[in-house]
């Protein structure tokens, strides 16, 4: 069995450590666009933005 070099397994846990802080990137701001879009639709909802006496 042929060893990997440390330049590969450094360059590979670099690739992997960053492909994962996209990854959590992504899910934060797809959350936080879901909440834009709910907030956007809040106001501009007639039947949400009336007040009930």
């Amino acid at each position: 069995m042929k060893t990997i070099s440390k330049e590969y397994l450094l360059l590979f846990n670099a690739v992997t450590d960053t492909e994962e802080s996209l990854r959590q990137l992504r899910e934060k701001l797809v959350a936080v666009q879901q909440q834009a879009e709910e907030l956007f639709l809040e106001e501009t909802d007639p039947a949400k933005s009336r007040k009930t006496i």
